[in-house]
């Protein structure tokens, strides 16, 4: 059987999450996990709906895309399929030509497992590495610890309070409550939670969103962030604890969480909240320049 390239629409979401919390276990690589889908939601089902691309053999879902931004995909496969010729080919060709519907003419990225035969396959077809990220993992078979601040698990009622953290804590973002309820409203989001933790004077000082694949499965931080009035005082570290704990609670195996290595801040708030740091990872890139000049090439 060929394998299909295929949008799901919104009444095939549920498939793409499902498949996408079967796919993660303890010790995969760095991957496409359904909490990113989750916070995608943000901007509705629709546009998430948009977004996703799946690759399927006789009705078997083999790979799973998130158009992430402009010229960003964000790719995972199979366990059982990152190393199929047949698959890994396909990807390549349809990433390689904008009328398939996956990625436009010029600069792009894309975020796939290391190790899966895709990256490989990228590379010959000339597309460099980026920038490396860190991606920490904490184990949640022991007890985590009290974060030692008041946390509070940020229902309707609160989601203006977690959009205006969210706000203060990442330059240019423009999430609202109606963005919040929008992302509560998505499949993934059963089984998510967002934090957020106070000071002693009552202030809202971090912000965090937990994302479960389900009992035994890693769990995912998406986002974290700080209010940039309140850095430096331990509060990153502390709604980092109080994620793991929420995640244990919801019976994830462990959580993950991955960040660009050149934000070392971040990558040292993990660690010193029990996140252990994992080999770097880095996606593949295509120059705008690159693909003009072989466009111009096979014109002559």
């Amino acid at each position: 059987m060929a394998i299909v390239l295929g949008k799901p629409g919104v009444d095939g979401l549920s498939e793409a999450v499902g498949v996408l919390r079967e796919w993660q276990y303890d010790g995969a690589p760095m991957q496409l996990h359904p909490g990113d889908l989750g916070w995608f939601w943000r901007s509705g089902a629709e546009a998430t709906a948009g977004a996703v691309r799946t690759w399927s053999r006789d009705g078997q879902v083999l790979a799973v895309g998130l158009l992430d931004g402009p010229g960003l995909l964000r790719l995972t496969i199979a366990p059982d399929a990152q190393r199929g010729e047949e698959l890994a080919q396909r990807l390549v060709e349809d990433v390689a030509e904008p009328e398939r519907g996956v990625l436009p003419e010029g600069k792009a990225n894309i975020e796939a497992p290391m190790g899966a035969l895709v990256q490989d396959l990228l590379f010959e077809d000339g597309w460099n590495a980026g920038e490396p990220w860190t991606p920490l993992r904490r184990d949640l078979t022991e007890p985590v610890k009290d974060p030692g601040v008041r946390i509070e698990v940020v229902g309707p009622e609160q989601a203006h309070v977690f959009a205006a953290v969210h706000r203060a804590a990442f330059d240019g973002s423009r999430f609202t409550d109606e963005r919040w309820h929008a992302m509560a409203a998505g499949l993934p989001y059963a089984d998510a939670r967002c934090l957020v933790a106070y000071d002693d004077q009552g202030n809202a000082v971090a912000a965090v969103t937990v994302w479960s694949a389900g009992p035994g499965r890693p769990g995912l931080l998406e986002p974290m962030g700080v209010h940039r009035e309140h850095r430096r005082h331990g509060y990153g570290e502390a709604v980092t604890v109080a994620a793991a704990a929420a995640l244990q609670e919801l019976g994830s195996s462990s959580a993950i969480v991955c960040a660009p290595s050149s934000n070392v801040g971040a990558v040292a708030t993990y660690k010193s909240a029990g996140f252990r740091q994992c080999p770097e990872v880095r996606d593949r890139y295509r120059d705008a320049q690159r693909l003009a000049s072989s466009i111009t090439s096979g014109a002559g």
